[in-house]
């Protein structure tokens, strides 16, 4: 729903999409794409994909129309394949709603080409070390994005009440998230479930936690970390945005 860009998480995320550094294109990673091996999209024109159910028919007439770079959707693989990881570029998928959602709050005018990574059916280890195989595209004038939650588990949340009172256990895991990702402690983040007493509430399924994972290994244990959006919606769901000087 913030997509539609009346929220206050919509406008926050606006107002810090404008600040991102120029760059030639988007690489992102989003929770809603899973598969055996790291893929890319590889289409000159991704379509704006709806997956999802249920929502009010003005979401599903939301259309994302950045283009693609096959050309980068291929050095992105073969840097991953020089990284030792199985990696393909899939010409005709789309973008799915976790990457085009954000995306048309932080860069609304979809002026830059996009290229969507797929996650792995990996352990979140991997995925920093996925991370890090995509370090040198930070040189190259790609910015690697990460969409997901720090938190995120739909059967606590209050779905009802976008405002409702934030739960203390998801606040807890939020806030040692982030003291993680401040310190640098990529082995504690991939560790999550073991280092913190509410990792696994937090998270039942993994998917939307191993974007920030993959974002983190791409800048390395030394980055300087800030947080320029916090919060969180419906009790539990987190919103906290991360970046990696």
């Amino acid at each position: 729903m913030n997509a539609l860009g009346r929220s206050a998480f919509a406008r926050s995320l606006a107002e810090w999409g404008s600040q991102w550094p120029a760059c030639r294109a988007l690489l992102l990673v989003s929770a809603h794409w899973r598969a055996p091996r790291a893929q890319l999209t590889g289409s000159a024109r991704p379509e704006t994909v709806h997956d999802f159910f249920g929502f009010p028919e003005e979401l599903y007439l939301l259309r994302y129309p950045a283009p693609g770079d096959p050309e980068l959707a291929r050095h992105v693989a073969d840097l991953l394949s020089k990284a030792g990881f199985d990696a393909a570029v899939d010409e005709r998928r789309g973008l799915d709603h976790g990457a085009w959602a954000p995306l048309l709050m932080a860069v609304p005018d979809a002026r830059l080409p996009v290229v969507q990574l797929s996650l792995l059916r990996a352990s979140p280890a991997r995925h920093v070390e996925l991370g890090a195989a995509l370090a040198p595209l930070r040189r190259e004038g790609v910015l690697i994005v990460g969409s997901g939650n720090l938190v995120h588990n739909l059967g606590t949340a209050v779905m009802e009440d976008v405002g409702a009172p934030v739960e203390a256990w998801s606040h807890e895991f939020d806030q040692w998230v982030a003291e993680r990702l401040l310190a640098g402690d990529h082995a504690a983040l991939a560790d999550y479930q073991a280092r913190h007493r509410f990792g696994a509430r937090s998270h039942p399924t993994d998917e939307h936690y191993l974007p920030a994972l993959v974002a983190a290994g791409a800048a390395g244990p030394g980055a300087r970390v800030s947080f320029p959006v916090e919060g969180f919606e419906h009790g539990t769901l987190s919103l906290r945005c991360a970046r990696f000087e």
